[in-house]
């Protein structure tokens, strides 16, 4: 019988491999870094492990992914909350505003007739109608009030129109400027009596057929004569503020502006009985004070 003898030589240590590694790479990152010696195949290296790189860091990714949209929504949540917090200081901004002007209003409509016996019951204006050339509105007050056809209507200021339909809860006021109402009235400076009548047109009323030797001047006080026993005398209606005069023609074209806030007002004073006594009538710088008042406060509100 024949044997063959194999020498095999045993396996190294484990410890003595990990050693010769961990050796081995600390020379070759040396070498490297000292030397740039293995350009290639860093490139090599990096290039491989760049997809493991992605897998391996993809949870973290989209951990922050998640984080940074939460925190997203959460800014979203407080920016949402701060402007409607805004919005609403806004509101009541305005809505605060909108208070005082009206009880500036109520004070002054409540003063307009103190001097007076006149009796009024005071109407809010719910509405306009939709016809563009009818000037009227709707009042929240009717018959079950005490309102009747034909009463004056006015403001702080002065005259804004007639009462001519009255509804148990509701009356229709016919403004000023409708141009088929006609008001009777006379120049304050010399009581020139005269007519007056609406346009059609917001803010503008006429005086018709007067001649153009007519004592009128601009900036002219028209007031409520008393002639016909509808408006009590005294009330102011207008101010000229336009005059042409045109010689091929007998009367001069005279345009108005109404004194009081016809188409702004919210609140307005009906006069249900009259008085013999006259009302007091503010002069035209008190009228042209308020009058730029209103408007200051109407550009304001919008």
């Amino acid at each position: 019988m024949s044997s063959s003898i194999h020498h095999l030589k045993p396996d190294p240590n484990p410890l003595t491999r990990i050693f010769f590694f961990v050796l081995l790479s600390t020379l070759v990152m040396i070498a490297d870094a000292r030397f740039d010696a293995f350009p290639e195949v860093r490139r090599v290296v990096a290039t491989v492990i760049f997809p493991l790189q992605k897998v391996a860091s993809f949870p973290f990714t989209l951990q922050e992914k998640v984080e940074q949209s939460i925190a997203d929504f959460k800014r979203i949540e407080e920016i949402d909350e701060l402007r409607r917090k805004h919005l609403n200081s806004r509101y009541d901004f305005f809505r605060l505003r909108a208070l005082a002007s009206e009880n500036e209003r109520l004070r002054a409509l409540l003063g307009a007739t103190k001097h007076t016996d006149i009796q009024t019951i005071l109407a809010e204006v719910l509405y306009m109608p939709r016809d563009p050339f009818s000037r009227k509105v709707t009042a929240d007050k009717g018959t079950l009030n005490g309102i009747k056809a034909g009463q004056v209507v006015m403001d702080e200021l002065g005259v804004i129109g007639q009462i001519t339909q009255v509804y148990p809860w509701t009356s229709e006021i016919t403004l000023i400027t409708d141009k088929n109402h006609l008001v009777p009235v006379q120049i304050q400076r010399n009581s020139l009596r005269t007519v007056i009548s609406g346009t059609g047109r917001n803010g503008e009323l006429e005086l018709r057929f007067l001649s153009i030797s007519t004592d009128i001047r601009q900036g002219d006080l028209l007031v409520t004569s008393g002639i016909g026993g509808v408006y009590p005398p005294g009330l102011p209606v207008g101010q000229v503020t336009h005059i042409e005069y045109d010689r091929s023609h007998k009367f001069a074209r005279i345009i108005c502006t109404p004194v009081a806030g016809v188409d702004r007002h919210k609140q307005v004073l009906v006069l249900t009985g009259s008085s013999p006594l006259v009302p007091e009538v503010p002069d035209n710088s008190e009228i042209h004070a308020s009058q730029t008042k209103q408007k200051i406060q109407d550009q304001e509100a919008l």
